[in-house]
């Protein structure tokens, strides 16, 4: 095969690639599929997107090479292709955040309204689990929580953490985490536990990105739905 200009043939993909992931939906939808595989109505139902809007968006995803699936009976099972889409995505936020006006006033405005301490960073927080000294705690859907999580992670899904509160400790921190670093669960969830006396940080991300750098997981199992 003779290709008389490989680079602009090569920088043409590369625009395909960058094509498909240039809307709000479908960086959602990544996120989403990067809590583990599962099917097209459950990413739907995850998003509040109507079915037939999730099934364009993931299939132009596919077809760029950012998503795969395998059938499962009837239904068709979506996941990363690899870890290097999250590579891509983690790489997409930090340039945006240090680039992008408007990311700092939505981050002033909305994020730092509701904790403003530093968030612990992956390496601190693996230290604090390693010593025992903090309870982790994810407040992602329990579907979500089963498909893999942070060891030792207590799952209380954020609708239900005030009436289980009594289950935690109060003599340790305790650090939430959830899909990533925009999900307002643990916010949220970090706002309500100190609301009620206890000593609660966020992690700085979240599950995707915790895999995605090779930290150890739990779990791993498919997704109903």
């Amino acid at each position: 095969m003779s290709i008389e200009r490989p680079k602009q043939a090569v920088l043409a993909q590369l625009a395909e690639v960058s094509k498909a992931m240039a809307h709000a939906n479908r960086l959602e939808l990544l996120e989403l599929v990067a809590q583990g595989e599962r099917s097209l109505d459950a990413l739907a139902a995850a998003a509040g997107m109507p079915v037939g809007n999730a099934a364009q968006h993931l299939h132009k995803l596919r077809r760029a090479g950012l998503l795969t699936t395998r059938r499962d009976g009837k239904r068709v099972l979506f996941s990363l292709s690899d870890d290097s889409v999250m590579d891509c995505l983690m790489a997409l936020r930090r340039l945006a955040e240090r680039n992008v006006g408007e990311i700092q006033l939505v981050m002033d405005a909305y994020f730092r309204q509701r904790d403003s301490l530093e968030p612990l960073s992956r390496d601190e927080v693996m230290r604090r689990v390693r010593d025992g000294s903090v309870t982790l705690l994810d407040v992602r859907p329990e579907e979500e929580f089963a498909m893999g999580h942070l060891p030792t992670a207590l799952n209380m899904p954020l609708e239900r953490l005030i009436e289980r509160l009594g289950e935690l400790p109060r003599d340790q921190g305790i650090v939430a985490y959830c899909r990533g670093p925009y999900c307002v669960f643990s916010f949220e969830a970090v706002a309500i536990l100190r609301a009620r006396g206890f000593k609660a940080l966020r992690l700085e991300d979240g599950y995707p990105e915790w895999k995605a750098v090779g930290l150890p997981v739990e779990g791993l199992a498919a997704a109903p739905g």
